[in-house]
C-alpha cells in the first residue's frame, strides 16, 4: 500500500446503500482503496460489481453512506456544492464513453472550457504539449460533428488534461471507439502516465484495456477481491473468468 502522502485519491472503508427495506441495493460494502500518484489504476468487475460506483464516490460525484474520500488533501466526504465544484473544477479530470463535448463549441473551445469556466488562463507551454501529444494540432477549429469518434474522444481526453488535475477517472473511455481509435487512446493514456506524471483511474469491462494499467484492482459484490500488478490482458481474462465462476457458483 502507498503512504498517505503519495496517494493521489483514496477511499477508506466506504459503503453506499441505495433505497431502504426491501427495496435496498448495497452497491459497496467497506471498500478501502489508495490510488498511488503518477500511477494507472483499472477498476473491473462483473456487472453490477459496483464498479462504477466506486469511481463515483471517489470522484466526488456521487455521496458515500459510511466511510470516507480524500483526494489529494481534501476530505470529499461531507464537502457541500460549493466545495465538490471546486473540487472537480480544481483536482478533478473526467473522461467518459459518450465524449461530453458541446456541439456549439470547437475543439479548442471544448478543451479550454473548464479552464475558462474556473477563470484561469492556461499554461501555454503544457497546453501545447497537450495537444501534440493527442495529435489534434489540426483539428483545433473543428466542431464535435466534424470529427471522428476517436477524435472527439481525444478531445475530452485534452480537456481532462488541460487543467492538470490531481487525477483524472476515465469511465469506458473506449467503449463507444473501434479498436484501432481505441488503442490510440490508451497509449494516450498510458502515455501521459509515463511521460507527465499523470494519475489515471480507469473503469474498463476490457481486459486489453486493462493491461495498459500499472495495477488493476477487481471488485465482485460491492467489495474488493483481488488485483494484478503490471496485467497482461491474458493475466487479466483469467482473473476475470475466476470471478466470473466465483459470483456463478454463489449466486447457484
Amino acid at each position: 500500500m502507498s503512504s498517505p502522502i503519495s496517494a493521489a485519491a483514496r477511499a477508506a472503508d466506504v459503503w453506499k446503500v441505495y433505497g431502504s427495506g426491501e427495496a435496498q441495493v448495497i452497491a459497496l460494502r467497506g471498500v478501502s482503496l489508495e490510488i498511488e500518484r503518477g500511477k494507472f489504476t483499472a477498476i473491473m468487475g462483473p456487472s453490477g460489481s459496483g464498479k462504477s460506483t466506486l469511481m463515483h464516490c471517489l470522484a466526488g460525484l456521487d455521496s458515500v453512506t459510511r466511510g470516507q474520500v480524500i483526494i489529494g488533501d481534501t476530505v470529499v466526504t461531507g464537502l457541500g456544492d460549493s466545495g465538490l465544484t471546486k473540487l472537480r473544477r480544481e483536482k478533478v479530470g473526467f473522461i467518459f464513453q459518450q465524449f461530453n463535448l458541446l456541439p456549439t463549441l470547437t475543439a479548442e473551445e471544448n478543451i479550454l472550457l473548464p479552464l475558462a469556466i474556473a477563470g484561469r488562463k492556461p499554461d501555454q507551454e503544457w497546453y501545447q504539449t497537450v495537444i501534440q501529444t493527442v495529435g489534434l494540432s489540426d483539428r483545433l477549429k473543428h466542431r464535435p460533428t466534424e470529427l471522428s469518434g476517436g477524435q472527439q474522444q481525444r478531445v475530452a481526453c485534452a480537456r481532462a488534461l488541460a487543467a492538470r488535475p490531481e487525477v483524472i477517472f476515465a469511465d469506458e473511455p473506449t467503449g463507444n471507439l473501434d479498436s484501432r481509435s481505441g488503442a490510440d487512446i490508451l497509449n494516450f493514456l498510458r502515455r501521459s502516465v509515463t511521460e507527465y506524471g499523470q494519475t489515471i483511474v480507469m473503469v474498463t469491462h476490457d481486459a486489453n484495456a486493462a493491461s495498459y494499467a500499472d495495477r488493476v484492482v477487481f471488485l465482485a459484490d460491492g467489495q474488493i477481491v483481488d488485483e494484478l500488478t503490471d496485467p497482461s490482458a491474458d493475466a487479466v481474462l483469467d482473473r476475470i473468468k475466476r470471478l466470473d465462476l466465483s459470483v456463478q457458483a454463489a449466486a447457484e
